[in-house]
């Protein structure tokens, strides 16, 4: 039996717990730094440097790491484990550029014919600025490190992306003195996630994710809203596509390149009418889409990320259910901007009895015997069913039992899927 640490804070990271400790594989589970929901069931530990971690592993014996958020894997955390003989779940840094800089996956798409939107990568303003002459709108802004999701600026018309530019070389937006500047593509946005060790890929799910605050896809961008899968419309033969022309160049790429990937990427896809193309890459898993992958798998997770890190992935295959899933996110009112905190959420164990629920905790913390709020995005409520429609009847079922009046949800997360599976039987 093994001991196993995660790495984070969030959702992602309570349902990645969660389902490694389902693995007849692990004795038991680790959190660092976690939160209120993933301390009622998981042990949590507060480690604030690569060398806390690294002796906290000796110390408990754990067989793996599971590295959650990007900051820790772009700053070499996982690095640091591999050098110290300890087995981790995530890239090293020279390979979580893919995620830590745009501009890197972008030439590295273009050196090596991986398919995405047209381009042009900056590191003054006056480059920037005359590159968007001629250009049609709407088009793309992006700062070219880690920007915390808001590195991203679809610029209407040509003084909105003049204002993006000005406000990523003055630092107002973060993420770097270096811009992308690319096509606007249009079509169907999908989550896709691999496994990856170094040599091998193998699929492990999709999802979609609603990235608007509000009902109706209106509203600002947010971290995520609420995720479901299956999607109807990515069929076998798309995802088939998305390997053979997405993710085994990459991975083969960034071998060649001298920084083998081990670890989950985490393909932002545009399924445009030439087909798909690769938005970004993110080197980890996404929050909220962990929870509906991890809701729908069947098998050991623990297996199966130790084989990623071991090298071992050929002989390894991720299997999901069935069932449909959808995660909706319940946010503390006023995000993304503004929001209080430390308000009191009730009736989670109620909500919790529905069918099919299980509720994943990200911004909380435990007061004495209260759950406290203490994030934007505060929990996911995520459900099961043997359709998407009654997943999601069970997700807002249980969702209408909490006593939150400082919280929010959309109504209408799921919606493009049952209204596609809808059409799909008529």
């Amino acid at each position: 039996m093994n001991n196993v640490l995660v790495i984070g804070s969030g959702g992602r990271e309570h349902a990645l717990c969660w389902r490694l400790a389902q693995s007849p594989s692990v004795a038991k589970v680790f959190c660092s730094p976690g939160n209120g929901g993933i301390g009622e069931e998981f042990a949590c530990v507060a480690l604030a440097s690569h060398a806390e971690i690294i002796d906290f592993c000796k110390k408990e014996r754990i067989a793996l790491v599971v590295i959650g958020p990007e900051q820790p894997l772009v700053e070499g955390l996982a690095d640091a484990l591999a050098a110290a003989g300890i087995a981790v779940f995530g890239p090293q840094a020279k390979a979580a550029r893919l995620e830590g800089s745009k501009g890197f996956m972008k030439e590295l798409c273009k050196n090596y014919h991986i398919p995405t939107a047209a381009y042009g990568f900056f590191d003054n303003v006056s480059d920037a600025k005359q590159f968007l002459e001629g250009k049609s709108y709407p088009i793309v802004v992006k700062a070219d490190g880690l920007a915390a999701g808001k590195g991203v600026i679809i610029a209407q018309d040509k003084a909105e992306a003049l204002a993006a530019i000005d406000d990523m070389f003055s630092g107002k937006i973060a993420g770097g003195a270096q811009v992308v500047i690319e096509e606007f593509l249009e079509g169907e946005e999908v989550s896709f996630f691999a496994l990856c060790d170094g040599d091998n890929a193998v699929a492990f799910g999709s999802a979609q994710d609603h990235k608007r605050a509000y009902d109706g896809d209106k509203g600002p961008n947010t971290g995520g809203m609420g995720t479901y899968a299956p999607l109807h419309f990515f069929t076998d033969a798309l995802q088939k596509t998305v390997m053979e022309t997405i993710i085994f160049p990459t991975v083969a790429a960034m071998k060649k390149e001298g920084c083998p990937f081990k670890g989950v990427l985490f393909a932002g896809l545009m399924l445009t009418k030439d087909g798909p193309k690769l938005l970004e890459y993110n080197v980890r898993f996404g929050d909220p889409e962990t929870q509906v992958l991890m809701a729908r798998f069947e098998g050991d997770l623990y297996a199966l990320l130790l084989a990623c890190s071991t090298g071992r992935l050929a002989e390894a295959k991720a299997a999901f259910g069935k069932e449909a899933a959808i995660c909706v996110v319940m946010a503390a009112k006023g995000y993304p901007g503004a929001y209080e905190k430390n308000t009191v959420i009730k009736n989670l164990g109620k909500a919790g009895t529905i069918s099919g629920v299980k509720i994943f905790h990200a911004g909380t913390k435990k007061d004495g015997g209260e759950m406290l709020s203490v994030g934007g995005r505060v929990l996911g409520i995520t459900a099961t069913g043997d359709t998407l429609k009654e997943a999601q009847a069970r997700a807002y079922q249980a969702i209408d039992l909490l006593d939150w009046p400082q919280g929010f949800c959309r109504r209408d997360i799921g919606w493009r899927g049952v209204k596609g599976m809808g059409e799909m039987k008529n």
